[in-house]
């Protein structure tokens, strides 16, 4: 089986062909187009450009991947059809639906918050064993700049929201602290850069920032108390200290173990409660060094026998790649295209 896939749910125009035989998974083309520079001048995406931007990327782009892929007869059609910015996600769905269309074949519609955790198996050249019972039920964080949720997962396709953000993403504090302290769009790796800098050193404007909801029973999160105190933090010193490259790195080293610090605790809570076999992590965010060697060292002292899935760096942002092996296990889930729209807050289970 051929499966061609579309995403375009918020700026980065992808377009994928993954060939699936006997479980084997052949990736023939994953190309994708970042708009970061862009959007770089606005702190953070600016809608209709990057609808501009996919409108005029997706032709191409389709160009470069069949050719790439040596011109494969495709069996199905995939798209991503939310969550994200709708008018993102509609030029996606209109392109995907004509080339449906014009191909003659089905195309089925994928869930983006599913697609990042699916993320985690792709594996080329590798047969791939997911629907293993060793694996379920697990607990599932998907964060990024857009999401910040809990989901337990007991199968492939059967999902429940268990906690998510009542405010801002964690991806989007990331995105704000950066502005603050004049680092520039995107955020996370630029925090991240600057904290690995200052990991070995002594803390000197003994910054302490708030974990917010960290102790709540519940397994929801919020991150914009974490913004205005670093925005608080920030106005109260004094110029110089303000352009001091070690207040920098010293800020973006507290703001990055204090996200850490609420993501671990809560998704280690649910998967104590929940008695999982596995922790999933996916989202731009899950990119992250520190987050994913602080998970590591958590789960092996207090969860040893719990099975942890990251994906590789590549597949942690958005890809047409975990949206093709997503609609390989929902390939019976064939929508007549007409009927196919873009749902901006589309949930998950």
């Amino acid at each position: 089986m051929i499966i061609l896939a579309v995403e375009t749910s918020c700026d980065e125009t992808s377009i994928a062909v993954l060939k699936i035989e006997n479980r084997r998974l052949d990736i023939l083309s994953n190309i994708v187009s970042s708009q970061v520079k862009l959007h770089a001048k606005y702190g953070g995406v600016f809608p209709s450009l990057a609808k501009r931007e996919h409108q005029k990327n997706l032709p191409i782009i389709l160009k470069k991947t069949i050719k790439k892929a040596d011109n494969p007869k495709i069996d199905i059609v995939a798209v991503i059809n939310g969550p994200g910015l709708e008018i993102c996600l509609w030029q996606g769905i209109n392109f995907a639906k004509d080339l449906a269309k014009k191909l003659r074949r089905p195309l089925v519609p994928v869930n983006h918050i599913e697609a990042h955790i699916i993320a985690n198996f792709i594996s080329e050249n590798s047969k791939f064993e997911i629907r293993n019972s060793n694996f379920f039920p697990a607990v599932c964080l998907v964060v990024s700049g857009g999401h910040t949720q809990l989901i337990l997962m007991k199968d492939i396709g059967k999902y429940k929201l268990i906690g998510e953000t009542r405010d801002d993403a964690a991806g989007e504090c990331f995105d704000k602290a950066a502005r603050i302290l004049g680092l520039g769009y995107p955020g996370g790796p630029k925090v991240d850069a600057q904290a690995a800098k200052h990991q070995t050193q002594k803390p000197k404007y003994k910054i302490n920032l708030p974990r917010p909801m960290i102790a709540a029973k519940n397994y929801d999160f919020s991150f914009s108390g974490l913004k205005t105190a670093v925005l608080y933090d920030f106005k109260n010193r004094p110029l110089k200290i303000k352009k001091s490259p070690l207040y920098v790195k010293e800020m973006c080293f507290e703001v990055q173990q204090a996200i850490i610090d609420v993501l671990l605790r809560k998704t280690i809570k649910a998967a104590k409660d929940f008695k999982v076999k596995s922790i999933i992590l996916g989202g731009g965010v899950a990119a992250c060094q520190k987050l994913k060697e602080r998970f590591k060292e958590k789960i092996e002292k207090e969860m040893p026998h719990t099975k942890y899935f990251v994906p590789d760096v590549k597949y942690c942002t958005d890809n047409a790649l975990m949206v093709a092996l997503t609609a390989y296990f929902h390939r019976s889930r064939r929508t007549n295209w007409q009927k196919i729209s873009a749902d901006a807050n589309l949930k998950i289970g």
